[in-house]
This record gives structure tokens, sequence and C-alpha cells, in this order.
């Protein structure tokens, strides 16, 4: 396959990473974004600050290329927040020679497909060039070929809904004016909406502690604000990772700020917490809910819905794709990272073997590429692109070496109920990936 031009999605860490390892290469990438500015789904968790320390959040490929324009690395050991990665790091690797004038904003994709082939068309299928559907900033709907694609668009535009069974539950659409999918700025520019308000808070992974601690503390400030907390699990176990031995300390951190909160009685926790149904009322939102064996119903001003994310396929429908079914992430990935089988660690060195689907010059990458499962970090999505442009530049021996090094919880083992479904087959389903941030 001879590559020279490659359609990036996505000018998030991962997207961009992968345009530095594609410039890098001698090859042409072309980068949308469907945000305004790079590094767009980043900003709207701007105020948040990452567990993972500066020398983690910058790939390789792009610190040689800012090195080169002279650019200045933040500290290694700080911790930034979303707004200054992409301050500081994103919106200089977008400006770079190589990536600017490749770079284009307010560019959604709306679909990919081989020319005049739809997915079900075999004849020459390899040799047909990937035509990529996109909208400009005017709305206008464009046509543009590609020799391979590298799809790094995430998954922050899709939350999943606030059921247990991955359904909305009922009444979530008409109370959705009530409702926060992700990480909100509580105590910055969204304080109002939380501010002696009663909360509830939906999730049990480190989105929700993020914000139950901030809630927490804005309950401080403010007495009548009132807090609940609708989780799977009773205790908070499952985010302390290594607590103090972990070699993120903040990450660490963050699971004993929890405990410690709680303990005070900051947040009501409702455990395990599963909701059937909302109802408007007045101006708030009856919740009807089962705990444990029981069933509650409770009034609330606003709901905060962090139960993770999942990958939008709608745009790769005329693809040949080959996902697991569970976690929809590529089939060769996903005994890898399958949250069923794992409980802390570091997820093995993987690239473009474990990336490949049945459309060659094709690649899902980044957050995106994990589906379902929660465990994503940078450097595992740094790893991906390095391999998969060294594979698109036809250097396969250095695409198929991989290697990656992760910082692991310190208290690492299997679940304690391992599921079945492919454990015996992959000796690493023991270790799991560790947290995107």
């Amino acid at each position: 396959m001879n590559v020279h031009r490659v359609a990036v999605i996505g000018a998030g860490p991962v997207g961009l990473a992968a345009a530095a390892h594609l410039v890098e290469q001698g090859l042409e990438p072309i980068v949308f974004e469907k945000g305004a500015r790079p590094g767009n789904a980043m900003r709207a968790w701007g105020h948040v600050r990452v567990f993972t320390p500066w020398r983690y959040v910058i790939d390789a490929a792009a610190r040689r290329l800012l090195a080169a324009q002279g650019w200045s690395e933040p500290p290694s050991d700080g911790l930034p927040t979303g707004r200054e990665i992409v301050d500081a790091y994103l919106t200089p690797l977008a400006r770079h020679p190589g990536i600017a004038d490749r770079l284009r904003l307010s560019s959604e994709i709306v679909a990919v497909s081989r020319e005049d082939r739809s997915r079900i068309d075999d004849a020459e299928r390899e040799s047909a060039l990937f035509v990529v559907r996109w909208t400009d900033a005017s709305g206008e709907l464009r046509n543009e070929l590609f020799d391979a694609v590298v799809d790094a668009s995430g998954t922050w535009s899709d939350p999943n809904p606030m059921g247990r069974d991955g359904l909305a539950v009922p009444g979530e659409a008409e109370a959705s004016h009530a409702i926060s999918y992700g990480i909100p700025d509580v105590l910055g520019k969204d304080r109002a909406l939380f501010a002696g308000k009663s909360i509830l808070v939906v999730g049990g992974g480190h989105s929700a502690a993020n914000v139950a601690l901030d809630l927490a503390a804005l309950r401080a400030e403010e007495s009548e604000t009132e807090v609940y907390w609708g989780r799977r699990h009773a205790t908070a176990s499952n985010l302390v990772g290594g607590g103090e031995a972990d070699e993120l300390p903040a990450r660490g951190q963050l699971g004993l700020a929890v405990q410690a909160q709680e303990q005070a009685e900051a947040f009501r926790v409702l455990a395990p917490f599963s909701a059937e149904r909302l109802a408007l009322e007045g101006a708030g939102v009856r919740v009807h809910a089962r705990v444990g064996a029981k069933r509650q119903d409770f009034l609330v001003d606003r709901i905060v819905v962090t139960t993770g994310f999942r990958p939008n396929l709608a745009m790769l429908r005329e693809l040949r794709l080959r996902l697991d079914p569970v976690v929809e992430a590529p089939v060769a990935l996903a005994p890898l990272i399958d949250p069923n089988l794992h409980s802390c660690g570091s997820v093995p060195p993987h690239g473009v073997e474990e990336l490949e689907h049945p459309e060659k010059g094709f690649y899902i990458v980044g957050m995106k590429s994990y589906g379902r499962a929660p465990t994503f970090l940078m450097l595992t999505g740094y790893e991906q692109v390095r391999s998969v442009a060294c594979e698109l530049a036809g250097d396969h021996a250095a695409a198929r070496d991989v290697h990656l090094v992760l910082p692991e919880t310190g208290v690492c083992g299997p679940p304690a109920a391992l599921s079945s479904r492919g454990a015996q087959d992959h000796p690493a389903a023991v270790n799991s990936a560790v947290p995107c941030c």
C-alpha cells in the first residue's frame, strides 16, 4: 500500500500526536477538528486538574517538533489542568508549520467510506481510496480522498445515559435541562447551577469522584447544598488504587480524599444505585431509584451523570470494522482492556496488530479505540499512533516493535471474580489500563 495523504479525525492530544508522527515519517496528515479550536473536547473539562504529570502528557514526536521551534516544555512533575494542556501544549503543536496548514477547524466528519464502494462491495476494495465526507465551517458538505484514515475523534461527545442497562431512563430526555453530563465546573462558571441546591451525582469512576469532591467543597462554603452520590459500589475501594503507594500520587490521593469526605458525611452515598425513572416536579426532578433491594424516591434540583462514554460508530457505517461485541474495541485489543477482566495495573504494549480492521489503512486510535472501556491513558494512545505511522510509512518492523511503560497503582492483581470471557486465552488480562487523566 502506497500511502501519502492521511486523514486524521480529531485534534486532541492523540490526533495531534498522530499528525506529529506522520509528519516525521514524511507523510501528509490532514487533521479534521469539529471544534473551532484544537483540543475542543479537553476545553470542556479544562477546569479539572489531571493526576497525570506533564512527563506522561507529551508525545515524543510532538516534543521533538516543538523543541525544534524553541518551545519551552512545562516542568515534568507538574500536574496540569485540561486547559493548561490545551494552552501550553496542544495549541503550540497545532501551530507548528508541519501541522498548521493541514489543520481544518470547524470541520465535522459525517462519514468515511471507500471511493465508489459501499461496505458490501469486494471488487478491488483495498486499492480504492478512502472518501471522507465532512461539513466545513459554513455547513457545506464536502468529499475528499485519502490513502489512509486515522480516527482519533474520542468519545467525549457521546456520554452514556443514566441507566445501568445502557439506556436512558424514562424521563431522562424530558429532564435534560436539569442534567449535566461529564464534569461540570462546579466551583467556577457553573457554580450558580449547584450552590445551595440538592444534587445527585450518578457514576462510580474518577470523573464522578472529581464532581463529588467539588460539590463537597461547595457544600463547605454553601451549607444548604445537599449531595447524593449514586454508585454501583458501597465503598470507594475501586477509586483508591494504590493509595499512598500509587505511582501516580495524585490518583491515589483522589481515592483517599473520597474516603475522607465520605467519612465526614459531605455527601450521602446511595449504593448499589440504579435509576428507574425521572419525573419533573415543580422546579426539580423526582428520582425514582432502586438502592440495594429497596425502591426510593427523592427530589433534587440537578443531576450530574458521569457514567462513561461510548464511541460514535455511525460515521463508520460503510467501513468493514472488526469490533468486540462487548467492549466495542478492536477484537485483538478488547481482552487486554475489558473492565470485566481487570482490576488495576498496566495495559500491555499494543499497536497496529491489535488495532487492525478488515479495511486496510483504517485505524481507530486513542480513547475511541477503547470502545466502552474507561481505562485509557494518553501514553497508550501515543504508542498506538507511533506504531500506526510507522506502518503507514512502510516500516513494518518498527510498527510492531511496541513499548509502553505505564505507572501502576502499586497494588495490582486480578479481580476477585474474573469473568471467564477470554481470561484463559490472554495472560495479560489480569492487568488493566490506568485511567485517562
